[in-house]
C-alpha cells in the first residue's frame, strides 16, 4: 500500500521541473531508479508475494505506470490508448473511485501479464508521457504537471516499498538470498556510539507543516501553529545493543512496559525479539539486504512495530518524541544521512562527528523512519482533492502512528522536514525504529 499524498499547486510557484527539457528528464530520471532496483532479480523473484503486505516486485512495476496512464495520459493527452484495459483492474491499488480492483493480498496470483510484458508496458506509458511532455514544448500545463509530480514521488514512495518487500521475500526464503552484495562499511562502521546525550528545547509557539513553493503531500498542510512544552531529545537513534539490554532485562515479558493492545499483539504474534532477528549458536543474527549476518550492537535497531518502540521508550526512562517536537528540531536541517543513495541499503552506526541537524542532534535523515507517538490524524483545515486523487491520504487517517525522517530505503529528493509517513502500530517490515524524547520537568 502506498503510505502518503497528494500534491498542492500554488499559483506563481517555480518548481525547478518547469524548465524546458528538465520535467521530462526528471520524469526519465526516477523511472530508470526504479528499473535500476530490479538490477540482479530473477524472473522468479517478481512475482512472489509473501504475505497480505507485501506486493510483488512486477505489481510495483506495473502499479506505478498505472498511476501515470489513469491520472495524466486519460484524462490530459487526448488519443492516448492504453496497451491492455485489463490492467486498470489488475495494478489499481485503493483508488475505489477510478474502478474495480483485483484483491490486494492476492497480487502475488498474477503470473500474467508476464515480467517481459509488465516492461513492455512501462515503456508504452514512457513513450506516451515524453510525447505529451514535447507536445507542450517541454512545460505541461499547471494541472498536468502536478499530477506528474505527485507521479514522481508515488513512484519513489514504490522504489523503498520495493525494497522493503524484497527483502521480505527473500528473509522468508530458507536459502536467505543476498538482494545484493555488501558495499564498503558506511559512516561509523567501526563506532561504539557514545551515551545518548540529551539535547534540550525550549517550549512556544511553533509554525508546523509545509510552506514553500515545492511539491508536498496533502498530508503536511495546512502548515498550522502549535504550542510544545519545553523537551528533549536524544542526540542519536536506538541502538542494536541498547535494545538487547531491554531484551535481557526480560522487555518483552513485563506486561507493565507495554500498552494494552501491544502487549496482547505481542502474546498473538509470539514476538520475543525484532523482526528478522533469529538466534544462532548463542549469537543474535538478522536477515538484511545482503544476507544474514551477525547483529552489529552499534547499528541503530530497526523493523520494530510501534509497541516495541514505546515499551522500549518506557523501560528506558524516556517517551517517543511526538511529530511536532521532531518537525521542530528538524526543520533547519539540511537533508543529509544515510538515505538510498548511499547504497548501504540498511541502517548503519553513527558517527561521532556527525552534525545532520541542530547542535548536537544526528541521524535527523535516513537510516531508520522514527516513530512518533503522535496518531496520524488530518491538520487544522485539511481538505482532501475532490476524485479518486483525493484517496491517496486521507481515507488513513485512523489507527495510525506517523513516522519521521525516511530510511536507508528512502530517496534523498523524496524526503522533508514536514514529510508525514504513517503506518500501523503493528507494522514491522518497513525500516523502522527509535528516538526516544523526554520532558523537561
Amino acid at each position: 500500500m502506498i503510505r502518503t499524498g497528494t500534491i498542492e499547486r500554488r499559483p506563481g510557484a517555480s518548481s525547478g521541473e518547469r524548465s524546458t527539457g528538465a520535467l521530462a528528464l526528471r520524469y526519465a530520471e526516477v523511472r530508470a531508479a526504479t528499473e535500476a532496483l530490479c538490477e540482479g532479480l530473477a524472473t522468479e523473484d517478481y512475482v512472489v508475494q509473501s504475505m497480505p503486505d507485501v506486493s510483488p516486485t512486477k505489481w510495483h512495476l506495473a502499479h506505478t505506470s498505472w498511476f501515470f496512464e489513469t491520472f495524466l495520459l486519460l484524462p490530459h493527452s487526448p488519443g492516448y490508448r492504453p496497451i491492455d484495459p485489463t490492467y486498470a483492474y489488475l495494478f489499481n491499488s485503493y483508488y475505489v473511485q477510478a474502478g474495480e480492483r483485483h484483491c490486494r493480498a492476492q497480487r502475488g496470483y498474477i503470473s500474467r501479464p508476464t515480467v517481459a510484458e509488465v516492461f513492455e508496458y512501462r515503456r508504452h506509458v514512457d513513450e506516451a508521457v515524453t510525447a505529451l511532455i514535447e507536445r507542450h514544448g517541454g512545460e505541461l500545463p499547471p494541472e498536468g504537471e502536478a499530477i506528474l509530480t505527485l507521479g514522481l514521488h508515488h513512484e519513489q514512495q514504490h522504489q523503498e516499498l520495493m525494497l522493503t518487500d524484497i527483502k521480505h521475500v527473500f528473509a522468508v526464503n530458507p536459502l536467505r538470498p543476498p538482494y545484493r552484495k555488501a558495499p564498503e562499511p558506511g559512516r561509523g562502521a567501526s563506532a561504539s556510539p557514545t551515551a545518548i546525550r540529551w539535547q534540550t528545547f525550549e517550549g512556544g509557539l511553533f509554525r508546523v507543516g509545509y510552506e514553500g513553493d515545492g511539491f508536498s503531500f496533502d498530508n503536511e498542510g495546512p502548515a498550522h501553529d502549535v504550542y510544545l512544552q519545553p523537551f528533549q531529545l536524544a542526540d542519536r537513534l536506538v541502538t542494536n545493543a541498547e535494545y538487547l539490554e531491554f531484551m535481557e532485562d526480560g522487555g518483552y515479558a513485563r506486561p507493565e512496559l507495554w500498552l494494552s493492545l501491544g502487549w496482547a499483539t505481542r502474546e498473538q504474534q509470539g514476538w520475543t525479539e525484532p523482526f528478522y532477528w533469529e538466534r544462532r549458536d548463542r549469537e543474535w543474527w538478522s536477515y538484511a539486504l545482503h544476507g544474514m549476518r551477525p547483529i552489529d550492537p552499534a547499528e541503530p535497531i530497526v523493523h520494530l512495530s510501534y509497541f516495541e518502540a514505546d515499551a522500549y521508550a518506557r523501560w528506558a526512562g524516556a517517551r517517543l518524541p511526538t511529530e511536532f517536537e521532531w518537525e521542530v528540531a528538524a526543520r533547519d536541517a539540511p537533508i543529509a544521512g544515510n538515505l538510498v543513495e548511499s547504497g548501504q541499503l540498511h541502517p548503519s552506526p553513527v558517527a561521532e562527528s556527525e552534525t545532520s541537524g541542530p547542535p548536537g542532534i544526528r541521524q535527523l535523515y535516513g537510516d531508520v523512519w522514527e516513530w512518533t507517538r503522535s496518531q496520524y490524524s488530518p491538520y487544522p483545515g485539511y481538505r482532501p482533492a475532490p476524485g479518486a486523487i483525493g484517496e491517496y491520504n486521507g481515507k488513513f487517517m485512523c489507527n495510525q502512528f506517523v513516522l519521521r525522517g525516511g530510511s536507508c530505503a528512502t530517496p534523498a529528493s523524496h524526503i522533508r522536514a514536514s514529510y508525514r509517513n504513517f503506518f500501523p502500530p503493528d507494522a514491522t517490515w518497513q525500516f523502522t525504529g527509535v528516538r526516544l524524547a523526554r520532558d523537561v520537568s
